[in-house]
């Protein structure tokens, strides 16, 4: 599944958090966000497309997610929270290339053939969340928990996942079907990883000593040297260049995005535009972690993941033709079902450290809301989606403005940005002043009453702003005609 990844380091943020981001860009998938309660977390997993069955631990705990609201594919948990207050997004599909899949290959369902049995296949971005996220207690203990279920079951895809806690984040990248390798974000750095192949440097003598910023399989090595992966020169090690690809389709879909990112995070620090530029939009090289010129907030993140190349010559929305116009993927785009950023905070109760802002739809028109994660439940305007359009919850009301300011951009994007503006800054006070409540009495159950408030909130300004880009819409029909045209 194509999506784009931003991960924020604690030093990096402009309130000492750490935030995990990530656009779920499947196939217009219907998405909605729920709180699951340990007695609801199964006690065996199935995967409805590799059919693995898989037994779970005892005493799993409370998290958020945001599943697939038609389970005829599986759950597709996407990103949640837990009430560890470690968060956790999965998948970021990345790219490898002959020689390791070759060398590794991925566990891919063997359906019954004749006299020969189904054999299973390995886990993927269906399963990572529910197998994972209930039982971590750091960002850290979740590489290990998914790097021993890689192991174990292999996986029928290459992913990157992201795992945040109050103090680290760590990504994690798989390699084949069961080999990995996993770095820890450092603390001053933004990574910006846009569905490839993504670390460009990692110290093997840490992973296999001290482990204070890398993990790997243990045979990574010799995994290395018995298959003459290492297309490194000069001793200089770099992951991208061994496991990943460089596609022609890559310049066109993933490093543009890169570029994009940079570009806004490091503007005076590197050069991003003109002939001596450092980067271009199709460059191989484009740094997996940046430390930003300034730092960053989640509104900061969600501008990233909303971008569409605005204020450069490949916008596809720019009201003159560049001759450029629409050459690269976007990042927001029409098909994303859900963009999360699970925010762990450092300066608030043990209870609600965990915020995380959900935007349904194409992050270019929705916006974005936070919520408080450690809650028994949703609101059901967040969580009572069905597959049939309704302006009765959030996902829908998302889809129909997006669809519609999408045709008629210049004169609806006004409105957007004040619809987006408005949700965010009563959004923001209405955290604030549920962080003092709670801090002030040690009301957890606040925080339920908070997320109806928040999400109320969103009703009435998605509301008001689905009816004003209707009534744009509609002015821009091509069958309007009126008595003084003639």
């Amino acid at each position: 599944m194509s999506c784009t990844t931003v991960l924020a380091g604690k030093n990096a943020t402009n309130d000492h958090s750490t935030m995990i981001a990530r656009t779920d860009d499947g196939h217009f998938d219907v998405k909605r966000i729920h709180v699951v309660e340990p007695e609801h977390q199964p006690k065996t997993y199935k995967s409805v497309l590799s059919h693995v069955r898989i037994d779970l631990p005892d005493h799993p705990m409370r998290y958020t997610a945001s599943p697939n609201v038609d389970p005829k594919e599986g759950i597709w948990a996407a990103t949640g929270i837990n009430a560890a207050n470690v968060g956790m997004t999965a998948t970021e599909t990345i790219t490898s290339n002959p020689r390791v899949l070759a060398a590794d290959p991925l566990v891919t369902l063997q359906k019954a053939k004749g006299n020969q049995k189904e054999i299973p296949g390995g886990i993927g971005e269906e399963d990572f969340v529910v197998l994972v996220l209930p039982y971590i207690h750091s960002a850290r203990e979740g590489v290990r928990r998914l790097a021993s279920l890689l192991e174990q079951y292999g996986t029928y895809e290459s992913n990157g996942i992201a795992f945040n806690d109050e103090n680290e984040i760590w990504w994690l990248e798989t390699i084949g079907g069961h080999h990995w390798m996993a770095r820890k974000v450092p603390d001053d750095a933004v990574v910006i990883n846009p569905n490839q192949f993504g670390m460009d440097a990692f110290d093997l003598d840490d992973a296999f000593g001290e482990q204070k910023a890398h993990m790997c399989s243990s045979d990574l090595r010799e995994f290395i040297r018995d298959n003459h992966l290492d297309l490194n020169q000069n001793g200089v090690f770099n992951p991208r260049d061994i496991f990943g690809s460089h596609r022609d389709r890559d310049h066109i879909y993933n490093t543009p995005r890169a570029w994009f990112m940079g570009r806004y995070l490091t503007p005076y620090s590197h050069t991003w535009d003109g002939p001596n530029a450092e980067f271009h939009p199709e460059s191989d090289n484009i740094p997996w972690a940046l430390v930003p010129d300034r730092k960053v907030a989640a509104e900061d993140i969600s501008y990233l993941l909303s971008g569409h190349y605005q204020g450069t010559p490949y916008n596809p929305y720019t009201s003159h033709d560049t001759g450029l116009r629409g050459t690269y993927r976007s990042i927001g785009i029409n098909r994303t079902g859900v963009t999360s950023i699970c925010q762990i905070r450092s300066d608030v109760p043990n209870d609600i450290k965990g915020i995380e802002w959900i935007c349904f739809g194409s992050t270019t028109f929705s916006a974005w809301l936070p919520l408080y994660t450690n809650v028994p439940q949703m609101p059901d305007y967040l969580r009572k989606v069905t597959t049939d359009v309704s302006t009765s919850n959030f996902f829908w009301s998302s889809r129909l403005i997006d669809a519609m300011a999408d045709k008629c951009y210049a004169d609806s994007i006004q409105d957007i940005e004040r619809y987006q503006t408005a949700v965010a800054v009563r959004g923001r006070q209405l955290v604030r002043e549920y962080d003092r409540k709670i801090a002030e009495t040690g009301n957890l159950s606040l925080a339920e009453e908070a997320n109806r408030k928040l999400a109320q909130m969103a009703r009435e300004e998605t509301e008001k702003a689905l009816n004003k880009i209707l009534e744009i819409s509609s002015t821009h029909m091509k069958n309007g005609f009126r008595l003084a045209d003639n």
